[in-house]
């Protein structure tokens, strides 16, 4: 029987390689307990043969565990991971080289220099600069190094991709950004500092930097995105509206130390010369006036009626001031109002066929509103014209009997008919 068994064991195996059933549940169990056996063999050998150090380590005691060694079941940061900055995947950031901390990122409203280099997806370079600076959250540059720049760490190397949405749109940049371009864009950040107070600019200092700012927004009209283009005017005319008069506003102030500073320091005095001031008048239009086309753009009526109405303040007989303005308080159905408006315009500038257009336009709906109250009257007041029917009618048809006179013609005529009926009833 000792020997049956151990035939049935030895050939336990192969029955299950096969997939045979066994013939009894003895059976069964000595076979379920031999795989068990095996398997526990294997793993425990398996167990020995990792603890053996490998070949080239053999007669060497096993090297002492490492500081720096991260903790059994913490994974170390890759630092080579993708930032998804907004979420949709059309911005990310790579860390190339990591920084000096999160306290060294750069805060909105500072002076940043990075060195960038932008390539397109073939690779081919569209642009390098060692030393860019621009302040952080003005849109000087591309929407994607905005966005990006204050999540770099200082000495940090990171690489951008970016949809063409936050660089060059669906223009691009003739000739070398083709339409709708995604960029990749090599950054490292080099340094950060405070912007300079707009207060102590020179007259000089703020035409320069308005004019930057303009154009900035002038770049972003062209792209159609108005919103950043309002950004950049409203940067612009607070740089050309920053006072350059003392800031201290102590109760005190006679003998405030700030105070006395800024009076031995000059900061009360006039900064700008009549030729300064001129150009940042000129540039102070220009802006209100783009920023009233921006405004319109978007339906922001009231406030592009605010930004005319500045403009012409300073400069009333501003042709494109009266013209937008015409414009506006044409879209808000002020007919009676804007006609006069344009109407000033083309008398400033009568070979003006815009102005022209637009003020036939006007006058058309004007007519066709009027046309409408007048008929919207009547029906209020029950159609009054009513009574002067017959007049018209008069006039129409002069050939016609007066409606008295046939009256009066039929009266007789049936009193002659009863009278003659009775005479003949009595003969």
């Amino acid at each position: 029987m000792a020997s049956n068994g151990e035939e049935r064991r030895s050939s336990s195996p192969s029955r299950a390689g096969t997939g045979t059933e066994p013939s009894s549940t003895a059976d069964s169990t000595q076979l379920d307990t031999t795989e068990d056996f095996e398997v526990l063999e294997e793993e425990e050998e398996d167990e020995d043969l990792s603890e053996l150090p490998p070949l080239e380590d053999v007669g060497r005691p096993p090297a002492p565990p490492r500081e720096d060694a991260q903790p059994a079941g913490e994974a170390a940061e890759d630092p080579q991971e993708w930032l998804d900055v907004l979420g949709s995947g059309l911005l990310k950031k790579k860390t190339l080289v990591p920084g000096q901390g999160v306290d060294t990122r750069p805060r909105k409203g500072q002076d940043v220099t990075i060195r960038l280099k932008a390539t397109l997806e073939d690779g081919s370079v569209v642009e390098e600069n060692p030393a860019l600076t621009f302040t952080l959250g003005d849109c000087d540059v591309l929407q994607a190094l905005d966005l990006c720049v204050q999540l770099l760490e200082m000495g940090e190397t990171a690489l951008i991709q970016s949809d063409a949405k936050y660089c060059y749109g669906v223009q691009g940049r003739s000739p070398d950004i083709p339409p709708n371009a995604a960029l990749s864009l090599e950054v490292e950040l080099l340094a950060t500092r405070d912007a300079p107070d707009l207060e102590l600019l020179s007259g000089k200092e703020k035409v320069e930097l308005a004019n930057r700012k303009r154009e900035r927004g002038n770049f972003f009209y062209q792209q159609a995105d108005y919103v950043l283009a309002i950004n950049s005017y409203d940067i612009a005319l607070k740089v050309i509206t920053s006072s350059s008069k003392g800031t201290c506003s102590h109760p005190a102030r006679a003998t405030c130390a700030l105070f006395l500073l800024q009076l031995t320091s000059g900061l009360f005095a006039v900064d700008f010369s009549p030729e300064e001031e001129a150009e940042l008048l000129d540039v102070k239009v220009k802006c209100l006036n783009n920023l009233a086309a921006s405004q319109l753009k978007l339906d922001h009526y009231e406030a592009a009626l605010k930004s005319c109405n500045l403009v012409l303040e300073h400069q009333p007989g501003n042709i494109k001031a009266l013209f937008r303005k015409g414009k506006v308080l044409a879209q808000q159905g002020e007919y009676r109002e804007a006609i006069p408006i344009l109407k000033e315009a083309l008398k400033l500038e009568p070979s003006n066929k815009t102005i022209h257009a637009e003020l036939s336009k006007l006058v058309k709906k004007h007519a066709d509103q009027r046309s409408l109250e007048t008929e919207m009257y009547r029906k209020m007041l029950g159609n009054p014209s009513a009574a002067g029917a017959p007049g018209k009618c008069k006039d129409k048809l002069p050939w016609s009997i007066p409606w008295k006179w046939l009256f009066g013609a039929t009266a007789i005529a049936l009193g002659g008919v009863a009278l003659s009926v009775v005479i003949a009833a009595r003969n």
